[in-house]
C-alpha cells in the first residue's frame, strides 16, 4: 500500500517557497526529483538518484531510503537485494525545494561497485580520470 504523500503541492502555498515552512516538493516534468545521499557521520556524498513521489512518502513513512530508477522504471529500497540499507537520520531539502538530501546511516558499501560512494573518481585538468580511493 502507498502511503499519502506528507507533503505539499507547491502551488498551493501562499508564501515564498524559500520561506515556508510547509514541505512541498517540486517534480519535474518527469514526476522526479534529484535526491542525494549523504553519510550522516562524515557529511561525504554517498551517491545520487532520483524519487517520485511515491518513493518520498516511502521514505518519510518507513525511515529507509527509496528511490525511482529511471533505467528499470520502477520504485526500489536501497539494499533490497544487496542489503546496503540506507537509514534516513534526517530529509532536507534546498530552498526551492527541487532537490532533496538523504542524511543516512549507511549499512555497507553505497555503490553497486563495493565501494563507500559512488563518487571515487576525480576529475583532472585534462579531462582524465583518477581513482581516489
Amino acid at each position: 500500500m502507498t502511503p499519502k504523500p506528507p507533503f505539499a503541492d507547491p502551488k498551493s502555498l501562499d508564501e515564498p517557497v524559500e520561506e515556508t515552512a510547509r514541505f512541498a516538493p517540486k517534480f519535474g516534468p518527469d514526476g522526479l526529483i534529484t535526491a542525494v545521499a549523504t553519510d550522516a557521520e562524515t557529511g561525504q556524498i554517498l551517491m545520487l538518484a532520483h524519487m517520485n513521489a511515491e518513493a518520498l512518502a516511502k521514505t518519510i513513512a518507513t525511515g529507509e531510503a527509496w528511490y525511482w530508477s529511471r533505467s528499470r522504471g520502477a520504485l526500489w529500497r536501497k539494499g533490497e537485494t544487496s542489503g546496503h540499507v540506507q537509514k534516513v537520520v534526517e530529509i532536507r531539502t534546498d530552498c526551492d525545494q527541487d532537490a532533496i538530501e538523504l542524511v543516512v546511516d549507511q549499512t555497507g558499501p553505497a555503490c553497486h561497485t563495493d565501494r563507500k560512494s559512488c563518487f571515487y573518481r576525480r576529475v583532472t585538468p585534462a579531462g582524465d580520470l583518477e581513482f581516489k580511493d
